[in-house]
């Protein structure tokens, strides 16, 4: 499979002549042109860096049989899309795709905890959306968040540990400096407390999984 990162938490997964997209949120500037091109989509949770509801609408409406999944807070809001829970294993696009629900990584007070889907894509690419929650399946290749509101470069360390992916690759990353993503990519692998190098890819960057 090929792995594409784009604007902040985006990625697409591309297998077999199909491709899937993961959070074409407003953060990604190419969201619109992901969207045209996806055979699938897939939505972690209903937070406008991750999901931009006005843009996956008028897909929808441009081609109604697209499969887009996501946890009830989007499936409630837009129709054509597919609810996930816990546990629920299906294939989109020829790919392999097994969901993960926990509440939306804590920020302050008493904010509601909106429900995220994390995705084990192709049995080998796991997206945690706003969680840092690991599930007991076995992780080739893992997404790190590195900021936002939610984020403490602590817990993302303990989490790049506790997945014991092959590789690390990060995301989430728009709130950083370039000396900030550098400095997160050290603390998170093997030169600061981790064990797996973090890879910092190009908005376009790829690498194949």
């Amino acid at each position: 499979m090929k792995l594409t990162k784009y604007g902040h938490a985006c990625v697409t997964i591309e297998s077999g002549g199909t491709t899937i997209l993961v959070d074409p949120g407003t953060f990604t500037e190419e969201r619109v042109e992901l969207l045209r091109s996806a055979d699938a989509v897939l939505i972690t949770h209903d937070h406008f860096d991750h999901y931009d509801a006005d843009a996956i609408r008028a897909e929808l409406a441009a081609r109604p049989g697209l499969p887009v999944y996501a946890p009830g807070s989007v499936a409630g809001e837009l129709d054509g899309v597919t609810e996930v829970s816990t546990g629920d294993e299906f294939t989109v696009a020829g790919i392999a795709v097994q969901a993960f629900i926990e509440p939306h990584a804590f920020i302050y007070g008493d904010q509601p905890q909106t429900p995220n889907a994390a995705f084990l894509i192709g049995g080998a690419v796991y997206h945690p959306g706003d969680t840092f929650f690991v599930p007991d399946v076995a992780i080739d290749t893992l997404l790190v968040p590195t900021s936002g509101p939610w984020v403490k470069l602590g817990e993302a360390i303990q989490f790049a540990i506790d997945a014991k992916p092959r590789r690390a690759i990060q995301i989430h990353e728009m709130l950083l400096t370039e000396m900030g993503q550098q400095m997160s990519a050290r603390m998170i692998g093997p030169d600061g407390f981790g064990t797996v190098p973090l890879e910092i890819l190009p908005v376009g960057g790829f690498v194949e999984v």
